[in-house]
């Protein structure tokens, strides 16, 4: 029985076989499914951690994700804009880029 491949494996796991092994297995099969944070939680503090650190490539998969864990585009916007005062003006300025090229079709 072959398991259908995941995300991780088929965007990079022929590149970097145990970098997708572990995205798989340690962070989104243990730390993503821990019971002390919910999944919108785990997803506010990665989008937060991704808009400070200025990393808008990765919120390609992580805005859409924290949607489907329950935050609303509202919220995304208003940590946006929480974040320009402690990340950083030009990080909060990509991240709003991000989000309207990720959601064009719905905010026009």
């Amino acid at each position: 029985m072959s398991k259908k491949p995941t995300a991780a494996r088929q965007s990079f796991g022929n590149l970097a076989p145990k970098l997708a092994e572990l995205s798989d297995e340690v962070l989104f099969g243990d730390v993503w499914e821990r019971p002390q944070l919910s999944k919108r939680d785990r997803s506010l503090v990665t989008c937060a951690a991704l808009i400070a650190l200025g990393k808008t490539e990765q919120m390609n998969f992580h805005f859409p994700r924290a949607v489907e864990n329950g935050v609303t585009q509202d919220e995304l916007i208003e940590l946006i804009t929480h974040l320009a005062f402690y990340g950083g003006w030009p990080n909060a300025m990509s991240a709003v880029s991000k989000f309207r090229e990720l959601f064009a079709a719905e905010n026009k």
